[in-house]
């Protein structure tokens, strides 16, 4: 069975919870429901339908839950009141009747669809095998039925499409935050070994200097015991030299995974200090950059964030904003967070790309540290980001 079938048969993982939306829905049908009884005159008043179809638009509320046992309800109900009231429905407005047909495919399981499946096959056939309807209703209705079952699977498996593309989203920015993390910490890495390297170096030439001096000047057993005292220095040195050695190495496998051009740098990753590199020297829109407080207290890997969310925000600015002159960005530092606020003056204000997910990218980024990041239109038009990134990042 194929990604695409599964998808499909597989239920959605949280169906929306209900809101306004289906209150206004409920409301709407019985309103065209009383409207339709009283003011139609080529039938008989229905008043007795009209009861029905407004007790059976209550399962509406619970379509998304419950989408069969929903469906089946409606559908048993309106047999029932088909045996008890003399006339026919007649009334256009059960034609809501459908969401109930739309949410099973929409929303529902495998099981949950096979059973729907069952019970509009039912539905829209015995009246006609029983001679209650003519063939030509049973086909004009299992067309309307097939099409919105279709348009139900159709809507699941773009949301289903759209839910893969977000994780994928997810996993590439948890990625890239791992490359910068990983250029930050191997540097400092590569720091201690070279420290290690060096102070072993001074630490054994000046041991042989002391034991070159040390008859003439102190006692034999004080004599040994800086001999000792340094050899047992110079073993630790060679621990810590050994031990970040073998880190680096590790780090540089860590990289040739993380790095799909296997291009592992010991290089810090750029950070708040060089946002003045964005504001590129005659770019088409202008970017003014603006950063208060101390970015020596950021950590590395905040500053890295707040680096990246940037870029990819300019990047848009540069790309989507319509008429744009300027943009500012302006990054605010103090004990507890780092805020970053990046605008443009385009008009009319832009939205963000249909296909892309650079938004997305800047949110996830942002929560992976524990922060938050939104974009929208500004009250003056443009368009703005606003990040928020604790400097404390997550412990996740």
């Amino acid at each position: 069975m194929g990604l695409a079938t599964r998808t499909w048969l597989t239920p959605p993982a949280d169906p929306p919870a209900r809101g306004w939306r289906d209150w206004a829905l409920l409301l709407g049908v019985v309103v065209s429901v009383a409207a339709e009884t009283a003011l139609r005159t080529d039938a008989p008043p229905q008043w007795p339908w009209a009861v029905v179809l407004v007790a059976v638009a209550v399962t509406t509320l619970w379509r998304r839950r419950f989408s069969t046992a929903m469906l089946a309800i409606a559908l048993g109900v309106a047999a029932v009141a088909g045996q008890v009231i003399a006339t026919d429905l007649a009334l256009v407005s059960s034609i809501y009747m459908l969401t109930l047909v739309y949410a099973v495919p929409r929303w529902g399981s495998s099981r949950s669809m096979l059973a729907g499946a069952v019970l509009m096959l039912l539905a829209v056939m015995v009246p006609s095998l029983v001679g209650s309807a003519p063939w030509a209703d049973a086909w004009g209705s299992a067309a309307v039925v097939l099409a919105t079952g279709a348009l139900g699977l159709a809507f699941r498996w773009r949301a289903a499409s759209r839910a893969r593309e977000m994780e994928q989203v997810r996993l590439v920015e948890g990625e890239r935050l791992a490359r910068d993390l990983h250029d930050t910490v191997a540097h400092h890495v590569s720091a201690i070994a070279v420290r290690a390297q060096a102070a072993r170096a001074v630490a054994a030439a000046e041991g042989r200097a002391d034991s070159a001096v040390t008859p003439a000047v102190t006692p034999a057993s004080d004599g040994a015991s800086a001999t000792a005292g340094t050899a047992a220095a110079l073993d630790a040195l060679q621990v810590i030299e050994d031990e970040a050695t073998r880190a680096l190495e590790e780090m540089r496998s860590i990289a040739g995974i993380l790095r799909r051009d296997r291009d592992a740098q010991l290089a810090p990753a750029p950070g708040i200090a060089d946002l003045s590199a964005l504001a590129r020297a005659g770019d088409a829109v202008p970017v003014q950059v603006e950063v208060t407080g101390e970015a020596s207290t950021v950590p590395a890997r905040v500053s890295a964030a707040a680096y990246r969310i940037a870029q990819e925000a300019l990047t848009n600015v540069r790309r989507h904003a319509r008429h744009a002159t300027r943009a500012h960005l302006l990054v605010h530092i103090d004990d507890r967070e780092v805020t970053l606020q990046i605008r443009d003056d385009g008009r009319p204000a832009h939205a963000p790309p249909s296909r892309g997910y650079g938004i997305a990218g800047m949110t996830e980024r942002a929560t992976l540290l524990g922060g938050h990041c939104s974009a929208g239109p500004g009250p003056a038009g443009g368009w703005i980001v606003m990040a928020t990134l604790p400097l404390a990042g997550s412990h996740r």
